[in-house]
């Protein structure tokens, strides 16, 4: 008889399941997909999907339980509220997804690519104002000279 057996084992103690769990997790946030086996990215789909949405919710107790979740990784927690918040202003759920891969030849295990389902909006750029003080060019000095002209009138 079974009891208490729950959720994905992947022939590890809880301590290290956790701690796998946790690496895969902050690796997502930080490098935006990574390559893992399927069962360990079904395993980890969930907390993610649960952590994006304690984010959305942007309280004081949402983030104690994220770092808490993540082990006071205070990195991992600041990427996850700037640029993985702005990713799903209007979406409540399948904030990841998977891309099947070749089987790996080691063990033929099932290999996938797990990223956001969405990319960050691009933000525009901005041009600095040092890089046009910086030019001198024939129009810019005859334009400042009709200025002078002017203003000494």
């Amino acid at each position: 008889m079974k009891k208490k057996v729950f959720g994905r084992h992947l022939s590890r103690d809880r301590g290290s399941r956790d701690a796998l769990f946790r690496s895969l997790i902050k690796a997502l946030i930080e490098r935006g997909t990574i390559q893992t086996t399927k069962p360990k990215a079904q395993a980890i789909q969930t907390d993610v999907d649960r952590l994006v949405t304690l984010v959305k919710k942007n309280s004081l107790s949402a983030k104690r339980a994220i770092y808490s979740f993540l082990a006071n990784d205070r990195k991992s927690v600041d990427r996850l509220f700037t640029t993985v918040s702005d990713r799903f202003p209007e979406r409540y759920s399948g904030f990841t997804r998977f891309i099947n891969l070749p089987k790996r030849l080691g063990d033929n295990s099932q290999l996938v690519r797990l990223e956001w389902s969405q990319q960050a909006p691009e933000k525009p750029k901005i041009k600095d104002k040092d890089e046009d003080k910086g030019k001198k060019t024939k129009s810019n000095l005859k334009e400042k000279e009709k200025g002078k002209k002017v203003s000494k009138k």
